[in-house]
């Protein structure tokens, strides 16, 4: 067996540091020594626990990933994670292993890892930046949405989708049947991946257009919208408002 990577994770959503553990987990040569849950907590972490590599998360409270690297004296082996894709560049510059799009899928980490076992012997191939923005960018012609109930993966059609919100770092699927899925991924995320007949209303809330039953005014500008299925009123904000009279023609 070769080199075993004292691993960090350093990352403020709790489901997202939870998902990476798990997935991390058949990689022995992977040894997760700790968790930290902001760039201030991380700077600790690293100071003390001395990991070989560290799996970063970017838009972080106190200090966001690219400050901490830059506080740090030692800096160990990083993989950035993030919800946007617009860091990819600048994650680059700072040298990195790879860069991972939340949320983290499995067949694409096997990559980091692969890239990973490169660095015991050469130096990674760096990953050319003009493919590694075009494979970011593109939208998959996706079917579904997973959600991890306990030890069960659940796949949710999007035609079974009425609306999308977030509750404070909690993002929710709402369906037809009247059930509300906790989903590991971030409204950005999901804003950048799905469809366009589902659009974001509000900073936090995105509608499937094609549930769409009545539209009313509301205050300010802003629009009301009431869906299939559901009792549930679904408002915009005022900011979106001339965004979506222009789509809907009002």
């Amino acid at each position: 067996m070769g080199k075993v990577w004292k691993t960090l994770i350093i990352d403020d959503e709790q489901l997202a540091r939870q998902r990476l553990k798990r997935l991390l987990s058949p990689y022995d040569e992977l040894e997760i020594i700790g968790e930290a849950i902001n760039g201030a907590d991380g700077l600790e972490k690293i100071e003390a626990l001395r990991p070989d590599l560290i799996f970063l998360d970017i838009e972080m409270p106190v200090l966001n990933g690219f400050e901490m690297l830059a506080k740090l004296n030692r800096q160990p082996k990083v993989v950035f994670t993030t919800a946007y894709d617009q860091y990819a560049i600048k994650a680059f510059e700072e040298d990195s292993i790879d860069y991972l799009l939340k949320p983290v899928e499995a067949d694409r980490l096997e990559k980091t890892i692969i890239r990973l076992r490169q660095t015991q012997t050469q130096e990674a191939v760096p990953l050319p930046l003009e493919a590694l923005m075009k494979q970011l960018l593109v939208k998959k012609d996706i079917k579904t949405l997973t959600v991890k109930i306990g030890d069960r993966i659940l796949l949710i059609k999007l035609t079974d989708i009425l609306f999308i919100d977030a509750e404070d770092k909690y993002v929710f699927l709402h369906t037809a049947d009247g059930k509300k899925h906790l989903t590991d991924f971030t409204i950005s995320s999901l804003e950048d991946k799905l469809p366009e007949q589902f659009i974001r209303i509000h900073r936090g809330t995105i509608i499937n257009t094609d549930h769409i039953k009545e539209i009313r005014k509301g205050f300010n500008g802003a629009l009301v919208f009431l869906l299939n299925h559901t009792d549930v009123k679904v408002t915009s904000s005022r900011s979106n408002g001339d965004m979506l009279r222009e789509r809907f023609g009002i």
